[in-house]
């Protein structure tokens, strides 16, 4: 796995940053201590990435494509309007029962809808214009899923797409790897698609921007 910033840069970073509120910190330290993914956590420095996009956008509805434990929802959720909903969706049922808990705990708990099941399955049955997206799921399952999501985006909302580097792994030639493979083909999937402009960027391991023209 390549380091994508070098620690002391992550820590200079994270210490200029933003607090987390106590119940996002007492969330990361129980997922670092007691999960064997914990890395899939967003962590601070993304969390507040996310919450800082929310609140510039003030998004009605959220969409969130993986959930994991609940952390990337409610910084998401810290931007909505008060008539707003977030629906994250999240295969694994352990998983999603933390999640659950957190935000019951949380000041989002009635705007916040856990969804648990298949994303594909999921998706056709949200009735929903999404303004904001956040993609953090299955890694072969990214140009499906984002095929599935964009008609459904407004005009100028935004799909934000978690790992699109791949812990470097997509600088490989050739990339051995069937996730960074997968990854790959969704970022030159996205850089080709004419409905959309997009940046990539370095933060944690790899954010793709996308607005919906």
């Amino acid at each position: 796995m390549l380091p994508l910033l070098p620690s002391d840069a992550d820590r200079y970073v994270a210490s200029h940053s933003s607090p987390a509120s106590p119940l996002l910190d007492e969330l990361e330290r129980a997922t670092r201590a007691n999960h064997l993914h914990a890395h899939m956590l967003s962590g601070h420095v993304a969390g507040r990435m996310l919450a800082m996009l929310s609140k510039l956008l003030a998004p009605r509805r959220i969409l969130e494509v993986g959930t994991f434990t609940g952390y990337s929802a409610l910084c998401l959720a810290e931007g909505l309007r008060s008539d707003g909903l977030l629906h994250t969706l999240e295969l694994r049922e352990e998983a999603a029962r933390t999640a659950q808990a957190y935000v019951d705990l949380s000041p989002y708990a009635n705007r916040i809808r856990l969804h648990v099941g298949e994303a594909l399955k999921i998706l056709p049955t949200l009735a929903e214009e999404w303004d904001l997206v956040f993609l953090d799921a299955d890694k072969t399952g990214y140009i499906d899923q984002y095929e599935a999501i964009l008609p459904k985006v407004r005009p100028g909302g935004l799909l934000i797409a978690d790992n699109v580097l791949f812990h470097g792994q997509v600088l490989e030639a050739p990339i051995r790897s069937r996730n960074a493979a997968a990854i790959d083909a969704f970022n030159r999937h996205v850089a080709a698609d004419s409905r959309v402009e997009q940046v990539m960027l370095t933060l944690r391991d790899g954010w793709l921007l996308v607005r919906k023209k």
